[in-house]
């Protein structure tokens, strides 16, 4: 096998155990590219991207850019064998895409075409769906469309968060990547093209995040997990943002009207089109995230979420 030369373009830390491992590996990582420094925290201090510490911290030139095309000439004159991108947050476009000998190759959190786009783990979590994966594919001008080269199956969990499933398929995804550069390397890579009816994961926003009581429970407790940590599940109690940072399905309990809170066999719950969902963490406006029973017991009058 010989070794590549190789441009990483990747940002947050769902993309860094990929770095760590093909950094590790026989290849050279000529470049990272990583979105720009973004201000974090009460005091707004400039913080760099997972990616760029990491690779910072590994001696790699850092090439800072929210968008590729100004950048574009530096990239191409690195004469790269192969581009390999995983959560970069930009597309890239010709005449990049083509300057990598071998093109570019990217690291998706679905089994495409399901999920195309930029949140397709939360969209699956949403969705319901009990399984899921990692792809990877050679890059082409339209979204998430080219074909593939390596796909693995995972299944979801019954109470896995977005969070904590991005986390998993990041770790699993980084081996199926690098292997996918080596089999690239060896010359032995296969392709194939997507097969099925694609569906799309946009970017969410604060409102995907609202939780609608009208709504079956099973509904709002996978939009919730869909949700979790970001943007993150809310509602609105007293006309102020109410969070909810974790809950279920509250079994063998009595249904409530669609938003009224109660506590029913020493639960906290919620009702629903109908069964009620139980809440455990919550975090009402201006305060910060405790426990669903000690908020119930801190209240004052009848609540009710809408």
């Amino acid at each position: 096998m010989s070794s590549l030369r190789l441009i990483f373009a990747g940002s947050p830390a769902a993309a860094v155990p990929s770095l760590r491992r093909l950094l590790a590996s026989p290849h050279e990582v000529a470049a990272v590219v990583t979105r720009p420094d973004t201000p974090q925290g009460r005091k707004r201090v400039l913080t760099p991207t997972p990616v760029a510490e990491v690779a910072e911290e590994a001696g790699v030139p850092v090439v800072r850019a929210a968008r590729l095309a100004p950048v574009a000439d530096e990239l191409i004159a690195l004469d790269a064998d192969l581009g390999v991108v995983v959560a970069y947050g930009g597309l890239i476009r010709e005449p990049l895409l083509s300057a990598p000998r071998l093109g570019w190759i990217n690291l998706h959190f679905s089994l495409l075409p399901a999920w195309r786009g930029a949140a397709p783990v939360q969209h699956a979590l949403i969705a319901g769906d009990e399984t899921t994966g990692a792809s990877v594919f050679r890059l082409v001008e339209e979204l998430d469309a080219g074909p593939l080269l390596a796909t693995q199956p995972s299944a979801v969990g019954r109470h896995t968060t977005a969070g904590e499933l991005l986390t998993r398929l990041a770790d699993s995804g980084a081996e199926l990547l690098s292997d996918t550069v080596d089999a690239l390397a060896a010359g032995t890579a296969t392709l194939s093209e997507q097969s099925g009816e694609p569906s799309f994961a946009p970017k969410l926003t604060l409102d995907d995040g609202r939780l609608d009581w009208t709504r079956p429970g099973a509904e709002l407790v996978a939009r919730l997990r869909g949700v979790t940590p970001e943007p993150g599940a809310w509602t609105t109690l007293d006309g102020e943002r109410f969070k909810v940072l974790a809950g279920a399905l509250a079994h063998d309990v009595a249904p409530l009207s669609p938003g009224a809170v109660d506590l029913r066999a020493g639960q906290v719950v919620v009702g629903t089109a109908d069964t009620p969902l139980e809440l455990s963490e919550v975090q009402p406006a201006g305060k910060k995230g405790m426990r669903a029973a000690d908020w119930w017991r801190g209240r004052q009058g009848a609540t009710v979420l809408s």
